[in-house]
């Protein structure tokens, strides 16, 4: 699937086995980390060590009904998001990552619009949904502008899995976001 995005000659595809590392790379760099900070979706003063890792996306590229998509640009990956078939109406969507100092330019605002498509024409989900971090008021905020909308549910913070980083704060909770897409 390929998606135009402008005379820039950026163009949104699948991510394949190749992408990993760069992959790894660029969403590290957007959460975690010092790098992190010359962003706006840093977790770094809430969680240590990696977002993702390669055997965690290699697992997730391998999983039917599950796709990362990423934004490239001669100079390399700018963005990315994960796309995972729930069940017959609905895709979860994550992952988003843009490169910290390209955030509040509008690819993130793009990358989450191409899920969207993807989830529904791949998947033919009516519904997508997805978690963040509660305390991470910005981020759920930015998702609100976009429609999506608090459920009401909380899921736990995978602290038992270091592989998605280390926790500062004993109290952290995952909010699912969902949003109803468009025929």
């Amino acid at each position: 699937m390929t998606i135009e995005a402008g005379p820039d000659e950026l163009f949104t595809t699948r991510a394949k086995p190749a992408d990993i590392a760069a992959i790894v790379e660029l969403v590290n760099s957007a959460y975690r980390g010092e790098t992190s900070r010359r962003g706006w979706t840093t977790e770094a003063d809430l969680v240590d060590g990696t977002r993702i890792d390669a055997g965690t996306l290699e697992e997730i590229l391998a999983v039917p009904g599950s796709a990362v998509l990423v934004l490239r640009a001669q100079s390399g990956l700018l963005g990315c998001v994960e796309v995972r078939k729930k069940d017959a109406d609905t895709s979860y969507v994550g992952m988003l990552a843009i490169r910290p100092a390209l955030q509040g330019s509008g690819i993130g605002r793009q990358m989450l619009a191409s899920a969207e498509t993807f989830a529904r024409h791949e998947h033919g989900a009516r519904v997508v949904e997805m978690t963040v971090i509660e305390q991470r008021v910005e981020l759920i905020a930015w998702y609100e502008r976009r429609g999506y909308r608090a459920t009401g549910e909380r899921r736990p913070f995978p602290y038992n899995d270091e592989r998605l980083g280390i926790p500062k704060s004993p109290d952290l909770r995952m909010v699912v976001l969902s949003k109803a897409l468009a025929p």
